[in-house]
């Protein structure tokens, strides 16, 4: 049997060095790494005047594809091959576009530059895509990292809000990347294939297949967020970063809430104890012996957090307040439904 042509698709600025260590890890599974790289408008203060990355991102994947790309499966995007000739992408919708139009596999994989999977199960969802053709995309639960790669965040969004993330798409002649929040994939009849069959997050779950998500373990990462979202026209929900940086990010301010969207949505730091991928492993192999030099978050602090019992109490009281809120919300809905409709109705 023909296995999966898998292509990866990667949007990166300043994404060093997450993006090294991700190339080598996807690099033996792919037909094709389309790495699409430089900055949206809104992150203008992140890049150089040309648009590219200020950390060399860009002259890294170069070199990359000249030393380590023996089957010259990486593509390099920069804005300027898609007509752009400021040097800046209008937005990431664009640059999701940019390496969906190029691809040639079956299979169209979605990766940032600092998502991981564990070798083993990138083969396992290889199996299933062989066992079950007719589908159309696999969503991820995931882990996500923050200030430390031992702590992670918990809460509403990981529990009830966003507990999976679609990452990997049937790629078929005309098909369209329409959107990337939240990324979403169209057939040549316009329909969108998260309406057909599909791998839930929760299967993947029970099948303790996850992807590792290291979002905020360096100051870098969080700064970089900041950046770019204080001036994203498409949100005005994080216009206030900079205060959750030098408040939350760096002090802890408000930890049973410690997350952007502020004061009432309950989101935590909880203790990792799990395995990492063997990228990361090497990642964190390198920082430790000093072949890479790169700023870390001191963790004094979340230890110390970590440690109390006062916030160990917080969090179980969260959790049953997120518990109840969650399945009183589901009972109600129907009935506000109804009511509405009824009323509109007369």
């Amino acid at each position: 049997m023909t296995l999966p042509r898998l292509t990866f698709g990667i949007i990166t600025l300043n994404g060093l060095p997450w993006l090294g260590y991700n190339l080598r890890a996807l690099y033996p599974f792919a037909h094709q790494i389309i790495v699409v790289e430089g900055a949206v408008q809104a992150a203008r203060s992140l890049a150089r005047p040309d648009g590219h990355s200020q950390d060399g991102t860009f002259e890294f994947v170069q070199r990359f594809q000249a030393e380590e790309d023996p089957q010259g499966k990486v593509v390099l995007v920069q804005a300027a091959d898609d007509g752009y000739a400021t040097g800046f992408w209008p937005e990431k919708n664009e640059m999701s576009q940019a390496y969906a139009r190029r691809a040639t596999g079956d299979w169209l994989w979605q990766v940032d530059g600092d998502e991981f999977y564990m070798p083993e199960d990138i083969q396992a969802i290889v199996a299933q895509l062989q066992a079950q053709p007719e589908i159309g995309v696999v969503s991820f639960p995931f882990i996500e990292f923050w200030g430390s790669f031992t702590t992670r965040l918990d809460g509403a969004l990981y529990r009830y809000e966003l507990p999976g993330v679609p990452r990997l798409f049937r790629w078929r002649p005309g098909y369209t990347y329409a959107d990337h929040r939240p990324p979403t994939v169209l057939d040549e009849h316009g329909r969108d294939l998260a309406t057909g069959p599909h791998i839930a997050y929760s299967d993947l779950r029970r099948s303790g297949i996850t992807m590792y998500h290291y979002s905020y373990v360096l100051p870098k990462q969080a700064e970089q967020k900041v950046g770019y979202y204080a001036h994203a026209e498409w949100t005005a929900a994080f216009r206030d970063n900079e205060r959750w940086l030098r408040e939350k990010y760096y002090g802890l301010k408000d930890p049973l809430f410690i997350g952007e969207k502020g004061r009432w949505h309950w989101q935590w730091l909880e203790t990792y104890r799990g395995p990492h991928p063997p990228a990361i492993q090497q990642l964190q192999a390198d920082l430790a012996r000093g072949a890479l030099a790169e700023p870390l978050r001191p963790t004094e602090d979340i230890q110390r957090l970590l440690a109390s019992p006062a916030y160990a109490i917080g969090r179980a009281l969260a959790r049953l307040a997120l518990f109840f809120t969650h399945h009183l919300s589901r009972l109600v809905k129907p009935i506000t439904r109804r009511l509405r409709a009824a009323a509109a109705g007369k």
